[in-house]
Formats: structure tokens, C-alpha cells, sequence
């Protein structure tokens, strides 16, 4: 069984996507990882990148050329600095001439070098890509890899090691594990999950960690919610979290995100005026993703809202904690690793029930948990918010992270909040369908669905719509 950590399953990046952009970056990565394991990197004298599937077919718009350059030339997402990533790739595209993994200059001509073929797609997986390397010796060597939802990448004929390979105490393939494990050793679901994490690091490195991935998911609701202008792309889409802020909070002051807190925390007023906030949140957190701003991957950037947006309702509007924060990404991170296992978390595989439905089950269930739920609760609440989502398609217009999925976000996390609420006032031994019946489900309908509803761009508003985009 495959051990996935609550940190692979949150992880820090750039956006626009993480099947598109943050999964084939960490390939061309692990391919200069490659070469310089086998003492090839020096003598590399050009590189080619193929790409297929949907990773050609929507390449364009969610910007995985840029993501390549930026691999290969050895940038780190979680460290790199976005504003200057532009710069950096027009400096490939003026020059031709790439930085290999930092240290050898190799030509490079992405118009050449970028291959996008959008009528063939590799068996494995709908967002595969083949990376070349010419040396100077003329033979060249190849490898390919998959990106296969929420930045998780795997190499072709490569075998799952490492810390995916780790023996855990409480291993879960199902929920039904899950619950049994807590009504078999009397312990909430984070208390499960945890001790599982222990296997990876400490409790002290855990919490830590997990205040981290919150304290850049509110970093990147802030920036979104004060930032004005017109996202990249070509759609001319106008960026509305700032404004809507700015509606909300009027004439009160905040200069950095702790006084942005303190006005919203002396705001809350009415349900309308938090129903109002909720989506503000999730729209400001993936308009800096459409801006290739950086987010946290929850469980995927195309979904990076929903969570976010969750649990600033969480700290804002109930009665918070920090170990309540803490115990509401545990759960999420679990929640997200069972639509994994079970089914996906690519919307090339299974449209967006597979981005949007997730990362709402997740929220669902980690507000649940973090509001004193029971773990069938729990269980419950996250059932409730993805059976919802279920056959929700993806067809993002011009191929670009924006229209309909920025206001999708704010869907997502309005269902989790209800979800979350009525699963509280229920009890799960009186529920009809099950989480695992409901990831079943999911994944059937994914198998099911046409192949042009799964981020292609080549059907519903995406060929309703008509316009003519420009390079990210």
C-alpha cells in the first residue's frame, strides 16, 4: 500500500496548475536529477521536451512550457521567487540558450525544443511528456514520466521507494479503515493520521509544517484580496478579490495580513456579509494562482481555494484554536489521500469532481472535525460535500486556470461549510451512502466521462466560448 504523507498531499508551489504546471516542472527536475546521477550533465548539448494528452492540449494556458524552462534550468517552486519567473523565462526565449540544472548552458529554442502533440496521448496517463537529452557524443537519452494530479509525478517502469515505500501504524486504503482504527484505539481521525505522519517526522516538525502550509495559504489570500488588475492569459479577466475586499471592509485600515484579520474578525456582522467573505477568499486565492502567484496545492492548485477559504471561516467565525487548525488540515490531507488511492485527484482523468469535488470533501470533513464532529461525522461531511460534485466536468476556457475555475472555488468551499453543518447535526449510523461508496462512485463517473470534459478544452464552455489566447 502506498504511504502518502499530509505533506504530499499539501504542498507549496506556483500556480496555475498542478497537473499542468507544478507536475511537469518536478519532471523536468527529476530528469536533470537523472542525468547528473549518470555524470551526463556535462556533456548534454541540447534538450527536447514532448509533450501529450491533455498536458499538450491545454499546455498553452496553464503555462507548462514555462514550467519546463523552469525545471530544466534547476528553479525551485517552494523557493523560487515568481515575480522574477517571467523574466527568467524570456531571458531562454531572447537567448536560446538554457541553464541546465544551474550549470551548463545547452541550446534551447522553446518553439523548437517544446514539442505539443495534441493528437497523441500516452497509455499510462492523459498528462504524460517524454524529456530528451542529445549529448555530445550524439546518442541521446530519454525518459518519461506522468503527471498524475495534485504535482505527484511518476517515472515510467519506476517503482514507488523511499518514504512512499514506509510500513505505517494505521495504513488506510478505505475510510472504513480509518473508522475502524479509531473505534478499535479510541482516537479522533488527526490522532490516527498523526501518529502515522510520526513515521516521517516529529510532532514538533508536524505542527510546525502544517502552521506553515496555513500561514502561505493565508499569505496568498492577502495578497489576492489587495491586489488589483487583469489576470495573464488573454481572457482580460478582471481580478475581483481586491475589490470585493475593499466593499466588505470599506474605510477600515490593514497594512499587512494580521491587521487584514483583526478588520475582517470585527466585521463578521451577518450571514450574508460572511457568505460574502467565504467567497472573497477562495476568489482571491486562485486569482494569485491564475497570476502564477504562489499557493498550496489542496489537494490540487486548480482547487487551491477551497480549503483556504474554509479554514479562514473556521478562524474567523467560530470558536478557533490552533491545535482546531492543526487537527482540520490532518483530517483534510487523509481525506484527500483517500480520493487518491481510490480514485484521482487529476481532472485529466476525471474532470474537475476530481479537483473541486476533492478539495470540498476534504474542507468538509477537516471543518467537521476541527468543530468537535465525530469521525463518522467526519466521514460523513466529506461524503456529503463530494456527492454533490459528482460528474462535474472540466472545460476551462482557452485552456487557462480561470474561467469557470476561479468561481468554482468559491463553490466548493460554500458546499463544505453546509456539508460540514449538516453532517453535525446528523448521525452517520443512519447515512445511505458511505464515503467509500461515494469515492467509488467518483471514480466510476470518471471512467465514464466523455474524454473532452476532462481538461481538454474541447468541450462545454470551452468551445461555447470563443477567444484567442495569448502566450502566459
Amino acid at each position: 500500500m502506498e504511504a502518502i504523507s499530509v505533506f504530499d498531499i499539501f504542498k507549496i508551489g506556483v500556480g496555475p496548475s498542478s497537473s499542468h504546471t507544478m507536475g511537469p516542472w518536478r519532471a523536468a527536475e527529476k530528469f536533470v536529477g537523472v542525468l547528473r546521477s549518470r555524470g551526463m550533465l556535462g556533456n548534454v548539448r541540447k534538450v527536447r521536451v514532448d509533450l501529450f494528452g491533455s498536458l499538450a492540449k491545454t499546455g498553452k494556458g496553464h503555462g507548462t512550457d514555462f514550467a519546463v524552462i523552469l525545471g530544466l534550468s534547476g528553479e525551485d517552486p517552494v523557493t523560487c521567487d515568481p515575480s522574477e519567473l517571467g523574466t527568467q523565462v524570456g531571458a531562454v526565449e531572447e537567448t536560446g540558450k538554457l541553464i541546465l540544472g544551474g550549470e551548463v548552458s545547452v541550446g534551447f529554442v522553446p518553439e523548437r525544443d517544446i514539442v505539443f502533440h495534441m493528437d497523441r496521448a500516452l497509455a499510462f496517463h492523459a498528462n504524460g511528456m517524454t524529456c530528451t537529452a542529445s549529448l555530445e557524443s550524439g546518442a541521446e537519452v530519454s525518459e518519461t514520466y506522468y503527471s498524475v494530479g495534485g504535482g505527484f509525478v511518476v517515472q515510467e517502469r519506476e517503482e514507488i521507494e523511499g518514504a512512499r515505500c514506509m510500513l505505517l501504524p494505521f495504513p488506510t486504503e478505505k475510510a472504513d479503515d480509518l473508522l475502524e482504527y479509531c473505534e478499535e484505539h479510541g482516537m479522533t481521525i488527526p490522532q490516527v493520521v498523526r501518529c502515522n505522519e510520526e513515521v516521517w517526522r516529529s510532532d514538533t516538525e508536524i505542527d510546525a509544517g502544517l502552521l506553515n502550509i496555513w500561514r502561505v495559504m493565508q499569505e496568498c489570500m492577502y495578497r489576492g484580496c489587495t491586489t488589483v488588475g487583469t489576470l495573464p492569459g488573454g481572457l482580460n479577466v478582471t481580478r475581483r478579490g481586491a475589490a470585493i475586499s475593499h466593499k466588505l471592509f470599506g474605510a477600515q485600515m490593514y497594512t499587512d495580513l494580521e491587521s487584514w484579520k483583526n478588520v475582517i474578525r470585527a466585521s463578521a456582522g451577518d450571514f450574508q456579509n460572511i457568505l460574502k467573505m467565504v467567497s472573497c477568499f477562495a476568489l482571491a486565492v486562485n486569482e494569485e494562482n491564475a497570476a502564477f502567484g504562489r499557493v498550496v496545492t489542496a489537494p490540487t492548485n486548480g482547487a487551491a481555494g477551497v480549503i483556504p477559504a474554509v479554514l479562514m471561516y473556521y478562524e474567523m467565525f467560530c470558536r478557533s484554536s490552533r491545535e482546531g487548525v492543526i487537527d482540520f488540515l490532518l483530517t483534510a490531507g487523509e481525506i484527500g489521500s483517500l480520493f487518491k488511492k481510490g480514485a484521482t485527484i487529476s481532472a485529466a482523468m476525471g474532470g474537475c469532481q476530481a479537483e473541486i469535488g476533492v478539495s470540498s470533501a476534504m474542507a468538509a470533513g477537516g471543518l467537521a472535525q476541527a468543530l468537535g464532529g465525530s469521525p463518522g461525522q467526519v466521514c460523513m461531511a466529506a461524503e456529503i460535500a463530494m456527492e454533490h460534485h459528482l460528474g462535474m466536468t472540466c472545460d476551462p476556457i482557452g485552456g487557462l486556470v480561470q474561467i469557470p475555475c476561479i468561481e468554482r472555488n468559491t463553490m466548493g468551499a460554500i458546499k463544505a461549510i453546509t456539508a460540514a453543518h449538516i453532517a453535525l447535526e446528523s448521525d452517520p449510523a443512519r447515512a445511505r451512502v458511505s464515503l467509500d461508496d461515494v469515492i467509488a462512485t467518483m471514480w466510476e463517473t470518471a471512467k465514464d466521462m466523455n474524454g473532452k470534459y476532462k481538461e481538454t478544452a474541447e468541450g462545454g464552455l470551452a468551445v461555447q466560448i470563443s477567444v484567442s489566447i495569448s502566450e502566459c
